[in-house]
């Protein structure tokens, strides 16, 4: 299994839409992808509340960086949640 762990800047007054949106979109395109096995979100930052930290479990890196990043699915994942960024997400894998 690979852990998927990101920090997504949001812009300011658009915290609470962006939690409700990516929730759906986990709901809805995320957890239909080959190779999903969970979302968790970890919250925001205490010194900066406007990054939120999330993870993904994915069965392989692969599954992650060809199948997600990849497909449709991404682009729209993208589409969806790219509006409430203020910067680019930082992410990383780990081996679980």
């Amino acid at each position: 299994m690979i852990l998927e762990v990101g920090f997504i800047p949001v812009l300011d007054g658009r915290q609470a839409e962006f939690e409700t949106t990516i929730n759906a979109a986990v709901e809805d395109l995320l957890s239909k992808s080959d190779g999903y096995l969970g979302f968790t979100f970890h919250g925001w930052g205490i010194e900066r509340p406007n990054i939120y930290m999330f993870s993904v479990a994915w069965e392989t890196l692969e599954h992650h960086t060809v199948g997600f990043r990849e497909s449709d699915r991404f682009t729209q994942w993208r589409a969806i949640i790219g509006p409430f960024f203020d910067g680019a997400p930082n992410v990383e894998h780990f081996a679980v």
